[in-house]
């Protein structure tokens, strides 16, 4: 692979990362968020694959196939499990309409504690921060992979601010998942890849903090008839 050719494909990947990002500050459906959250998964396992392309690093490689596997394959098969759970399944005959129009609201994203414009604004105003903060490190080695470094900054930020402003307690799950991707891409773009076993030990702990968020967001439903985080804070007042 040409170095030129290598810089265009890991400047598309992080492209498709940080776009992916910003596109769930957008939608307000679930299954869409995790739909994009699956794309990001790809998106992050092209860049440890790249890498490993370049540098003929055969752990890198496997690093990328696993990443793929869970970011992109397992975790959101799991959050899908959580929205079956959740979507709206009005009665054949004598439909519950009160219930109905809950569960509805329990599918989207429905009131966000930030418009869906004035996000977008905040995730430029945070991307662009992300490049401040990250032009000195550009600048001590500006290689292909150091020039995309604000990119998973930019993510952290981005992550930060879901988890932040989203009222449903999955579309906080993806909030804190955007926000282990991003941390995952700075480290492969500023170190040129982490050593196989920290990777496979820190998806282990994201896999299990996973399954933990997912049996509670399912009790949480099954309890309270709800995920959403202002209504619960309102039955502990």
């Amino acid at each position: 692979m040409s170095e030129s050719t290598y810089a265009q494909l890991l400047n598309l990947a992080a492209g498709a990362f940080l776009l992916a990002a910003v596109v769930v500050l957008w939608r307000r459906e679930l299954a869409a968020i995790v739909r994009l959250f699956a794309l990001q998964g790809l998106a992050l396992a092209a860049l440890p694959l790249l890498l490993g392309l370049h540098e003929d690093r055969w752990d890198l490689i496997v690093v990328a196939v696993g990443l793929g596997a869970l970011r992109a394959g397992l975790l959101p098969y799991l959050m899908r499990r959580v929205l079956s759970a959740v979507a709206p399944r009005p009665g054949a005959e004598h439909p519950d309409e009160h219930r109905y129009e809950e569960d509805v609201s329990e599918f989207h994203e429905t009131q966000p504690l930030v418009n869906v414009a004035a996000s977008l604004l905040t995730a430029a105003v945070l991307t662009l921060l992300a490049y401040a903060v990250a032009r000195p490190l550009v600048a001590l080695d500006p290689t292909p992979a150091t020039r995309a470094l604000p990119v998973g900054l930019a993510v952290v930020l981005i992550g930060f601010f879901v988890l932040a402003t989203r009222r449903r307690a999955l579309a906080q799950v993806v909030g804190f998942l955007l926000l282990d991707n991003g941390i995952t891409a700075t480290a492969f773009l500023a170190a040129s890849g982490v050593p196989l076993i920290v990777e496979l030990s820190v998806s282990f702990d994201v896999l299990l903090a996973v399954l933990v968020l997912q049996v509670l967001t399912t009790r949480m439903r099954a309890a309270f008839g709800t995920t959403d985080i202002d209504d619960l804070r309102e039955l502990h007042d």
